[in-house]
């Protein structure tokens, strides 16, 4: 039979961003390779997600011991007396400690991240993000950005971001937004938006998006959506006088190279990332830092590749 013309398919099951595994459906397989985000309701249960909230409260308020985690605060609610987790947005780097890392950990979550990194799964960056009440200064907005600003590793396709809802997450507490496809394109340049009301720590951001339609993401508590790490998305500010808690991980394949930011758009957060941890007494380059943050997760001993740098 002849072929002139045809071209054969670099994916072999006709999907780019997902690997051959039967826990996803072809169905949704398409819509993660055409959209760059899926949801899969009542994945993580509630025991877990309240174990979870009150040992970020406990921490909050200085009742365990944050170790290397890194706490971090509104800039706006930090000039009004608030406390705890009034105060308090965020608990960085979360892969080791007891509680947290049960999430991490979960048997089921992992076996959806291994649907788009593969079998050898590294847990690279972890948090718990939380929206307090606004201050009135929208400061509880996060801006429009790609995962993929903060990671000096690829392939991109091999990377994916997990998130679950700890309570109702609506329109008016602040879910996440996204904007569909984008994953498709490159990775665009990040900066502070310059928002009259202040900009969160490391809250960069892309412009020139504000015409694209935006899909919301309101969630039942223990709804996770995975994401690409290309895919712009961000939140809205936190309208109502309770809070919006999602512990989130990113997880990459350990067959993952790291790249040299140097001269590229990421170079202005690596520069900042190093200086924080300058301050804090680490002198470590971005790669290492980023080395520092990770956990294997699933399959043989092994790390990032420092081949291409």
């Amino acid at each position: 039979m002849a072929t002139s013309g045809l071209v054969a398919s670099p994916y072999p099951s006709g999907f780019r961003y997902t690997v051959d595994n039967s826990l996803l459906s072809p169905d949704q397989r398409k819509f993660y390779d055409e959209n760059g985000f899926i949801v899969i309701p009542k994945l993580i249960g509630d025991d877990l997600l309240d174990e979870c909230r009150k040992r970020f409260v406990d921490i909050c308020e200085g009742k365990v011991d944050r170790g290397l985690m890194t706490l971090m605060k509104d800039v706006s609610l930090s000039k009004t007396g608030a406390k705890g987790e009034y105060l308090f947005n965020k608990v960085q780097d979360i892969v080791w400690e007891d509680v947290f890392s049960k999430y991490i950990l979960h048997p089921k979550l992992l076996d959806y991240v291994e649907c788009f990194t593969g079998p050898y799964i590294t847990a690279i960056h972890s948090m718990l993000i939380n929206k307090p009440p606004d201050s009135g200064k929208m400061t509880s907005t996060h801006p429009l950005h790609q995962d993929l600003h903060y990671f000096p590793f690829r392939p991109a396709d091999r990377i994916v971001a997990a998130w679950t809802a700890m309570e109702e997450v609506t329109e008016q507490n602040g879910c996440l937004f996204v904007l569909p496809g984008t994953h498709k394109g490159s990775l665009q340049k990040h900066d502070y938006p310059n928002w009259e009301g202040g900009v969160n720590k490391a809250y960069h951001g892309v412009l020139g998006h504000d015409d694209f339609p935006k899909v919301m993401l309101p969630m039942h508590k223990g709804d996770t959506v995975f994401f690409h790490p290309l895919l712009i998305h961000g939140s809205g500010p936190n309208l109502t006088k309770g809070f919006r808690k999602a512990i989130s991980c990113h997880y990459a394949s350990s067959n993952c190279y790291f790249i040299d930011v140097k001269g590229t758009t990421q170079e202005n957060i690596a520069q900042e990332i190093e200086e924080i941890s300058k301050r804090r007494g680490f002198e470590l380059n971005y790669q290492s830092i980023w080395q520092s943050r990770s956990r294997l997760i699933r399959g043989p001993e092994r790390s990032f590749q420092l081949s291409k740098l």
